[in-house]
C-alpha cells in the first residue's frame, strides 16, 4: 500500500510538470516537459547521491577520520541486513543528517558537524538508525526523485512569471494560454510542495519505527529529535527547499513561508508515535570509548 501511494504521489509531481509545459508552450511544451520528467527520473536514479551531496559540499570520510560513527553504522547495517553505506561530512553547524542513493548497494549517509557536537552516543546512534531505516525501506531514491521534479516545477513557475512580465502567453498557436500560465505561477509550486510533503511524511514515521527496532528502544531517537528540533530553529542552514524533506528534521524550520509547508510531521507527533511503539530489545551496540577519540577541538573530521 505504501509503495502504491508513493507511486501515485510521484505520478502527481510528473503530471504537474507536464501541465506546466502545457501552460508555457502548448502541446509542444507539454511533450517537452514529459521528456524532461523522464530524463530527470533517469538522472535522479543513477546520480541522485552525487547531486545532493555536491549541493551541500559534503566530503566523504573514512574510518580513521571518524571511528565511532563507522563503528555504529557498521553494527546497525549488519542488523538491518544491508551493505555498509558511505559516510559523508557536511560542513554546517546546524545539527542534521540525511541519506541518499538509488538503493542499499549504492547508499550514503551524511551528517553535519553540528549533529556530532550536539548529541550523545546513544542519540547519535538513533539518528544513524533512522537514516539506515530510509535505506532499508528504499526511501532514498523516492525522496531524491521527488526533490528533482519539485525543483523543476519551481523553475517552470519562474519561467511562467517572467514570460507574463515580458508579454508572453497571449494565445499564439504554439504558446500556452494566459489563464493556464497564471494557474501555473500560483498553484503549481504549492501543489508540488504538498505532494512532496506527503511523500516525506508517510515515510518519516516508518523510518523512525525502523530505527527503534534496530536499536531495541525508541528513547534515544526520541531524545535526539527533541534536541535537533530546538537547535535547527536557532542555527540557520543554507538549504534548498526542494531537498528539505531528505533531512531528519527540516533545515528550513522557522524560515518564513517555507515553514508553512513543512516536509516533516510535527516533532511532537513523531516522538509520541515513537514512544508508543513496543519493540523487542536487542543486544546493545558496544561503543568505542569516547575518551579515546579526539574531540573536534583537537581533531578535525
Amino acid at each position: 500500500m505504501s509503495t502504491l501511494k508513493t507511486t501515485i504521489l510521484l505520478g502527481g509531481l510528473t503530471l504537474i510538470l507536464v501541465f506546466g509545459g502545457l501552460a508555457l508552450g502548448g502541446q509542444e511544451g507539454m511533450i517537452l516537459a514529459f521528456m524532461l520528467a523522464v530524463a530527470m527520473n533517469f538522472g535522479a536514479y543513477f546520480y541522485s547521491d552525487k547531486m545532493v551531496l555536491s549541493m551541500y559540499k559534503a566530503e566523504e570520510v573514512n574510518e580513521c577520520d571518524s571511528p565511532e560513527i563507522f563503528h555504529v553504522v557498521r553494527k546497525l547495517a549488519q542488523r538491518a541486513e544491508i551493505p555498509m553505506p558511505k559516510i559523508y561530512r557536511i560542513p554546517s553547524d546546524q545539527p542534521n543528517a540525511f541519506a541518499t542513493g538509488r538503493n542499499p548497494e549504492h547508499a550514503a549517509v551524511a551528517v553535519t558537524d553540528g549533529i556530532t557536537n550536539l548529541l550523545n552516543r546513544e542519540e547519535l546512534a538513533g539518528v544513524l538508525a533512522h537514516e539506515l531505516g530510509h535505506v532499508k525501506n528504499r526511501d532514498i531514491l523516492i525522496g531524491t526523485i521527488a526533490a528533482t521534479i519539485a525543483g523543476a516545477i519551481s523553475m517552470l513557475a519562474n519561467m511562467a512569471q517572467w514570460s507574463m512580465l515580458f508579454g508572453g502567453g497571449r494565445g499564439s498557436d504554439r504558446g500556452g494560454h494566459p489563464a493556464l500560465m497564471i494557474i501555473m505561477m500560483i498553484v503549481a509550486p504549492i501543489a508540488a510542495m504538498l505532494v512532496q510533503m506527503a511523500v516525506s511524511r508517510t515515510r518519516e514515521y516508518k523510518a523512525d519505527q525502523t530505527a527503534a527496532e534496530l536499536i531495541g528502544t525508541p528513547a534515544p531517537l526520541a531524545s535526539a529529535l527533541s534536541k535537533l528540533d530546538q537547535s535547527s530553529k536557532r542555527i540557520p542552514m543554507e538549504a534548498e527547499p526542494a531537498t528539505a524533506h531528505m533531512f531528519i528534521v527540516s533545515p528550513l524550520a522557522g524560515k518564513d513561508f517555507a515553514s508553512l509547508f513543512s516536509t516533516h510531521p510535527p516533532i511532537e507527533k513523531r516522538i509520541s508515535a515513537l514512544m508508543s511503539l513496543s519493540v523487542e530489545p536487542v543486544d546493545k551496540i558496544s561503543y568505542e570509548k569516547r575518551e579515546q577519540i579526539p574531540t573536534r577541538s583537537t581533531y578535525e573530521w
